[in-house]
């Protein structure tokens, strides 16, 4: 089975869903600056979620490039990833609007500790296809950024309930680490 497809179309339901979340951003009701003051908080949050979702796109599209071997595991495991990555622009809308407010934020750091928890399912059906002494399975090795990242998430969904602002921060900051892409692949493929 080959790869081409599963990119294709991985890449088509990631470009649906930044015009989803594009689409939720409302035109300011007036002309002037005080207009677009209701709306920052849902436009900072539309770019966080912008980012994260084009951070899984450019890990996606590395991890895949280093794989050569897809199984019907594989498929699965992506429409899995696809599943919780589809929920980010219902997050990013509650979030958005209700940014004061525990629970949003806390919905939003639980899909995306599951988009998390995907990611890492998908990758690990991928370095078992791949073989353990393949490309794949040697740049991800123990993956402590994805690890991190996690604990990040888990901790940032209770202490939305005592500030969402902290949650906020690690949310940031998962983002500030990833935003540059992951080179583990990249270097070991000399591109």
């Amino acid at each position: 089975m080959t790869k081409g497809r599963l990119e294709a179309f991985t890449d088509g339901v990631i470009a649906i869903l930044i015009t989803i979340m594009v689409l939720q951003l409302q035109v300011p009701a007036g002309p002037d600056l005080d207009a677009l003051r209701p709306l920052l908080p849902v436009f900072l949050t539309y770019i966080l979620s912008f980012t994260f979702v084009g951070i899984y796109w450019n890990n996606h599209h590395h991890m895949l490039h280093a794989a050569h071997r897809i199984n019907g595991g594989i498929l699965w495991a992506n429409l899995h990833l696809l599943f919780w990555l589809s929920l980010i622009p219902f997050a990013t809308g509650w979030m958005g609007e209700n940014h004061r407010h525990a629970l949003p934020t806390a919905a939003y750091g639980a899909v995306l500790l599951l988009c998390a928890v995907a990611y890492r399912i998908l990758q690990a059906l991928l370095v078992r296809a791949q073989g353990p002494d393949s490309l794949l399975a040697k740049a991800t090795g123990r993956d402590l950024k994805g690890v991190l990242s996690e604990l990040a998430y888990v901790a940032a969904i209770p202490l939305a309930f005592v500030n969402p602002w902290i949650s906020d921060v690690l949310f940031v900051a998962v983002a500030l680490v990833w935003i540059v892409p992951d080179r583990r692949i990249e270097s070991r493929l000399g591109t």
